[in-house]
């Protein structure tokens, strides 16, 4: 998954705060940044930070959709790019998947830390994630499925139970093995 932009002079106000947030909430968490220090690290007054965002609940969603954005267009652009070298549809998703894993920056995923973060106290939330999960189906289904035979339901479940054990440290190989059995079996039905 490539880095969003850093903030910089060149950015709109709106788009440093945004990219700036972007960076903060994935690497420290959505309620562990306050608002300071996403002003401060976007250079903005506080006074352009309100006029842009007047809540950090309509920055949070503004992220998320960012995040949604950015992270499907890595995700379809790399399973594309892995069945079109010719590798079979299981070991095209585990490339991709270990390829994120194996980053530094990598905190699991930024939808699943919002619901765990807010979805109790944000319903609106839990929407936005369901809507980034059912998209991530539909372009396994849309890559991977044959005979008309759905397996994105299937496969995010799995993916998600994969990020999770990776962001809880356990060893890459591991889960990647464990992965690639069950995707495999998914995608032979």
């Amino acid at each position: 998954m490539p880095s969003a932009k850093s903030p910089s002079d060149t950015l709109a106000p709106r788009e440093r705060i945004l990219v700036a947030a972007h960076a903060l909430f994935y690497q420290e968490g959505i309620r562990a940044t306050g608002v300071d220090k996403i002003i401060d690290q976007a250079s903005v007054s506080k006074v352009t930070f309100y006029r842009q965002y007047p809540s950090k609940d309509e920055l949070i969603r503004a992220y998320l959709d960012y995040r949604h954005g950015l992270w499907m267009s890595w995700f379809e652009t790399s399973l594309t790019q892995a069945l079109h070298a010719g590798a079979p549809a299981a070991q095209a998703l585990s490339t991709t998947l270990r390829a994120w894993f194996s980053r530094a920056d990598f905190r699991g995923c930024a939808f699943l830390n919002a619901a765990a973060e807010l979805g109790s106290s944000d319903p609106e939330i839990l929407k936005v994630v369901r809507q980034h999960k059912q998209e991530m189906a539909a372009v396994l289904d849309s890559l991977m499925a044959s005979d008309g035979v759905p397996v994105g339901p299937a496969l995010s479940l799995l993916i998600d139970g994969a990020i999770v054990h990776a962001q809880m440290g356990q060893p890459l190989d591991k889960v990647m093995d464990a992965f690639n059995v069950t995707a495999a079996a998914i995608l032979q039905r």
